[in-house]
């Protein structure tokens, strides 16, 4: 017999027992290896189930509402709870997760995570499918694990009331991912009779945010990680979306009879047009080609001030009272002191767009949880003074531990991306630089894309489908960096793109064919 040590949330060593991987392995020849992993034990952990899952079959999408997926290769999977207890109220709570398992012929050796999304709540199935170009990370042969964080959901994606409950509400904050990440590698060394080689964790929103976390407050736990348009600072984002804006837009927009702002009536599609007429013209190609994207968006220096009205000029402009109310929205909120409290939004190619996630000259009279506010003031000082969440936000720039034990962390953003300003991370990258010995030395072991378009993780008018999984693992097993990554997407069938790591961008070397990605180059 063998012993090893697992420490619980409190750091306290619990040991606990388990068979050699010899006599594992020969009790597996004998016996269903999968199924005997429903008898496995792990303290504070509670298997639940364990089968094995036919190729092919149609498993549910990793998030609720999407469409099934039928790919899959044959696998084990596992369920379970971590310190499953009572809280607040009597509620039941601990952590759920979900590992699936490729069959040992088909296993690649290493071990990928999955990002949640929301205020999590539920288990999406294990099957790495998000930023993994059109291959699943369970199809690649990653053992792959999911997890609720620590609580279900019982209103939807985007409820929080588990927050009463503090042990819940810190699950969710940081401690849920490293625990579920700590028993699968326990779960995987058992049944492959040896460790995981690399572990990785790719998620975006939530997922993103769970993403700096680790790399912050558990920073040996995984060797790579994706961070995709982080919900970084939610509290401030909601700020800006929820009532700065709608307050900008509120000042003039036109009033109902009772002499209420009718937001969605602030600008017609002749002004939209207009506008993002006058966009593309001045920053579309600046890349070397007009194809409705803009790849350089700080480099985009457009105006909406070139469109205000003049004088007796009535048409092919916008009111400089809504030209006024758009500038003051994209600046993003200020206080009294004219301190910038959080970003501001980029301009786009996306902002026009509707959708999900509609972009911010497309607001229609509800945001993402409810109407918008009719006020037409907004105290920033007194909102954002209860805004910031420093238990959730993954504020950190210090990463010397992670960085020196090999780590890469790779950020990308939509340009689009109404919630959450792709400036936010962005600054996030760039106080990273400032803080680990420049440019250079951050290069070294994190890289930032933005992605023209897209909307929040995905959508709009962008090539929203590309494979960042394989480029983190190519940059953590074989040394090589991600300078630039291929994109794909439906908006433009047909059409690929090198994403360029900052400071470089897309840039078309002018022969060639302009819908491949070959014929652009990173500068």
């Amino acid at each position: 017999m063998k012993e090893a040590a697992l420490k619980t949330r409190f750091g306290i060593p619990l040991l606990f027992t388990f068979v050699s991987c010899a006599a594992f392995d020969a009790l597996a020849q004998k016996t269903d290896p999968c199924a005997n992993l429903a008898t496995l034990k792990i303290d504070s952990v509670e298997i639940t189930k364990a089968a094995p899952i036919p190729a092919g079959v149609t498993i549910p999408p990793p998030y609720p509402g999407g469409p099934g997926y039928s790919g899959l290769p044959a696998h084990c999977k596992v369920d379970g709870v971590i310190h499953r207890r009572k809280g607040v109220g009597g509620e039941e709570f601990g952590i759920g997760f979900a590992l699936a398992l490729p069959d040992r012929d088909a296993w690649n050796g290493d071990f990928m995570m999955q990002g949640g999304g929301g205020g999590n709540g539920f288990i999406s199935y294990p099957m790495g499918a998000s930023y993994s170009g059109d291959k699943p990370a369970l199809v690649r042969g990653f053992a792959v694990a999911s997890t609720d964080s620590g609580h279900k959901a019982k209103t939807g994606a985007f409820d929080f009331s588990f927050m009463r409950d503090e042990q819940a509400y810190l699950d969710f904050a940081y401690m849920a991912n490293a625990q579920v990440a700590k028993v699968s590698k326990q779960i995987i060394a058992r049944y492959y009779t040896k460790p995981a080689a690399y572990s990785y964790f790719v998620g975006c929103s939530t997922g993103g945010r769970e993403g700096m976390i680790l790399s912050q407050r558990f920073p040996t736990e995984f060797n790579g990680i994706v961070s995709g348009d982080p919900a970084m600072r939610t509290g401030l984002s909601n700020l800006a979306i929820q009532e700065w804006i709608p307050v900008a837009y509120n000042q003039a927009a036109p009033k109902d009879a009772a002499g209420k702002p009718q937001i969605e009536k602030l600008l017609t599609d002749g002004d939209r047009k207009l506008f993002m007429d006058a966009l593309m013209k001045k920053c579309d190609a600046k890349d070397g080609i007009a194809d409705g994207m803009i790849f350089d968006p700080l480099g985009c220096d457009f105006d909406p001030g070139e469109l205000s009205c003049k004088p007796s000029q009535s048409e092919g402009c916008i009111a400089p009272e809504k030209i006024s109310a758009i500038k003051k929205a994209f600046a993003g909120p200020r206080n009294a002191y004219g301190t910038q409290v959080y970003p501001g939004f980029l301009y786009d190619a996306g902002i026009a767009a509707t959708g999900f996630a509609p972009g911010l000259l497309a607001m229609g009279t509800r945001g993402l949880f409810g109407p918008y506010t009719t006020a037409t003031e907004i105290d920033v000082d007194k909102e954002a003074l209860h805004a910031s969440d420093p238990l959730v936000e993954p504020a950190s720039t210090n990463l010397s531990t992670f960085s020196s034990s090999g780590g890469k962390l790779i950020f990308f953003h939509g340009d689009s991306d109404p919630w959450f300003s792709p400036l936010d991370t962005f600054g996030y990258y760039k106080s990273l630089e400032a803080s680990n010995g420049g440019a250079d030395n951050v290069a070294a072991w994190s890289r930032f894309f933005f992605v023209p378009g897209m909307a929040h993780c995905g959508g709009g008018p962008s090539l929203d489908q590309f494979d960042m999984l394989s480029a983190v693992v190519a940059w953590v097993e074989k040394g090589t960096a991600p300078d630039s990554v291929v994109a794909t997407g439906k908006s433009f069938p047909g059409r690929s793109r090198p994403l360029c790591a900052f400071p470089k961008h897309a840039q078309y070397t002018g022969s060639g064919d302009s819908e491949d990605a070959r014929n652009f180059q990173c500068r």
